[in-house]
């Protein structure tokens, strides 16, 4: 039953600014989930490098958008529920005018949104990006915009239903849901994430041993008989351990010829490669202040990365290396 009466409850008030937040939050964290997604799906090698190895910042955007949407949509499901309780309940004037404005700004900022995104879209597709990319992207943004939009045109004419809300509440968190899961699917699960980071991580410290073997023979024309012979405290130079030591696994150097040796390690997974794009893909907005970094940036991925000569499958690798000595000179001795 509702009242004339020009009442203001600062409880509802809080609820219609979670609501506005959250809503919003949550549509641009699920399209810029979708969209990274789908550029790493499906590459376009017109403004890619096709490059070997991992790197974290690779993932930094999905992952973003994927911890955003994950707090920030079951928040907004539970302001919503509360919401609509009591809306459905005794209002004032005050809380009447709150709610309509409320659901008018939901309408205007969902449609900027869909707008900016259909724009960006069309801007790249003019420039020619793939067409399986392309439209994905757009069927994304239509379904988020007829699902936002008609919801709260019928709450705003009247006409919702008992079960509308648990209708739409649901087609959301089942497309959050699926969003989330391919993901992952492409991205990899944390577990693999940390696995791809470990490799990497070893790939690193082999490169280290490796420029201070060829710095050692540099020195004293010799190859190291053995690996701690690189330890060096005037340098404060410590030889690298594996991650999982405590599982046996090590670095091992085998030297060959008098200009050969070979560097070997235990690798958890094989060495990721492909095409990689250096820019934002048709990302459309930054969701919050800490993102604006990587979209005013177009150096993508992390500059260096790692080339086919550190190239891995699974277990134990060995690189053989052959110190040229045209390139690396030994030091003139005082």
């Amino acid at each position: 039953m509702e009242t004339n009466k020009p009442k203001l409850n600062v409880g509802f008030f809080f609820l219609c600014l979670g609501l506005l937040i959250t809503l919003i939050t949550s549509v641009v964290s699920f399209l810029n989930l979708v969209f990274g997604t789908l550029n790493k799906e499906f590459p376009d090698v017109l403004n890619s490098n096709y490059q070997y190895g991992y790197s974290t910042y690779d993932y930094d955007n999905i992952r973003m958008a994927l911890a955003t949407l994950i707090i920030f949509f079951p928040i907004f499901l539970a302001v919503s529920y509360f919401w609509r309780k009591y809306s459905k309940g005794e209002m004032g004037t005050f809380d009447q005018t709150i709610k309509k404005w409320v659901m008018y700004i939901i309408l205007f900022l969902s449609s900027v949104v869909m707008v900016i995104d259909l724009v960006a879209l069309v801007k790249y597709f003019i420039a020619g990006e793939i067409t399986n990319r392309f439209i994905y992207k757009v069927l994304s943004v239509f379904v988020i915009a007829v699902l936002v939009g008609f919801y709260y045109i019928l709450l705003v004419k009247g006409k919702e239903k008992k079960s509308t809300g648990i209708i739409f509440g649901s087609i959301g968190l089942i497309l959050v849901i699926a969003s989330v899961w391919y993901s992952f699917s492409i991205m990899g699960s944390p577990a693999k994430q940390r696995l791809l980071r470990l490799d990497d991580r070893r790939v690193n410290d082999l490169q280290s041993i490796q420029y201070q073997v060829i710095n050692y023979w540099q020195q004293k024309e010799k190859l190291p008989t053995k690996l701690s012979d690189l330890s060096n405290p005037m340098t404060g130079y410590s030889l690298p351990v594996d991650p999982e030591f405590a599982k046996g696994n090590t670095y091992e150097y085998i030297p060959k010829e008098k200009l050969k040796f070979e560097l070997c390690a235990t690798f958890a997974l094989p060495m990721p490669k492909g095409w990689r794009e250096y820019s934002n893909g048709g990302r459309i907005m930054p969701m919050i202040a800490s993102d604006v970094k990587e979209t005013s940036s177009i150096s993508y991925p992390y500059p260096g990365g790692i080339n086919e000569s550190w190239d891995h499958q699974t277990g134990r690798t060995c690189y053989e290396r052959t110190i040229d000595k045209d390139i690396y000179r030994p030091f003139p001795k005082n």
